[in-house]
């Protein structure tokens, strides 16, 4: 068997992020062979990711990026199990180097970035790896993207929530565009506006509403009005442009956009929280 150094240790401890006695003993188990020993740490991960599978990974981090063109934005989530691991510099970082892998490339869904390779192996490994280190599960649970002719992006203190908006214009003050990122974070509506709430959604409101009123005890012939009243208050205080604005509630979002520039339109938005 050949002879494992502390230098050989340092070297594969530096090149996996595992634990010196990890490192040990892969590089005893490969006999030296240090390409050889990175597998076995890298297999090591995934074995410890199959055996976390059923485990709850609450806790993480949500980042937000954009294009240095300002046209394209991306949001994504990194779960693991505690929060003194989504704290840990190295967590931290994996989840810096996915949003960056995913703002890159521009993969059509979670799948697809999981496969882009870096540095060698695919976005997958390096998180396999990762769980190797830790012992806790983690997940790439979110990616989203969106185009437009502005993007802004929040994210809100503790990396816990983050969201991206979608503008038809570039070129107004900054402020403007992060007033508009903050109150979907805030207020997480559920669309733009009430035209692009789904079919299944509205329904949903509606039989919500009919049965409140039923228990009420409001005349039956009342109960279909009364639902969609109560649509209509959902419609208001769920859609963005009709949400009242957060930094003054004497307007609605729509007519704040409006006072800017009347040609500006919220074109989308992706928002995503770890804990709602």
């Amino acid at each position: 068997m050949a002879q494992v150094t502390l230098a050989d240790i340092t070297k594969l401890r530096k090149a996996t992020s595992a634990g010196m006695m990890d490192c040990k003993k892969a590089l005893e188990e490969a006999d030296g062979d240090f390409d050889k020993a990175v597998e076995i740490i890298r297999k090591k991960g995934q074995l410890v990711a199959s055996k976390r599978a059923d485990r709850t990974a609450t806790e993480g981090v949500v980042l937000a990026k954009v294009a240095e063109n300002g046209k394209y934005g991306i949001v994504v989530a990194l779960n693991c199990e505690t929060d003194f691991v989504a704290k840990n510099s190295d967590f931290v970082a994996l989840a810096e180097l996915i949003a960056q892998t995913a703002l890159n490339n521009r993969p059509a869904n979670v799948e697809e970035l999981k496969n882009i390779v870096v540095d060698g192996r695919p976005i997958d490994n390096h998180i396999s790896e990762k769980i190797g280190v830790t012992g806790e599960k983690m997940e790439l649970s979110y990616f989203a993207s969106l185009s437009a002719e502005k993007v802004s992006a929040y994210i809100h203190p503790g990396s816990q929530l983050a969201c991206i908006v979608g503008f038809n214009k570039a070129g107004l003050d900054e402020q403007v565009y992060k007033d508009i990122c903050m109150q979907v974070a805030a207020m997480n509506p559920v669309a733009v506006d009430k035209e692009f709430v789904s079919k299944e959604r509205i329904e949903k409101e509606l039989e919500i509403g009919r049965e409140q009123a039923r228990l009420e005890g409001k005349p039956e012939n009342m109960i279909d009005k009364i639902a969609e009243g109560k649509l209509n208050k959902f419609f208001k205080e769920n859609t963005l442009l009709n949400q009242e604005f957060i930094k003054d509630n004497k307007k609605t979002v729509r007519q704040y956009i409006q006072s800017i520039d009347k040609d500006l339109v919220i074109t989308g938005f992706c928002r995503f929280a770890l804990k709602d």
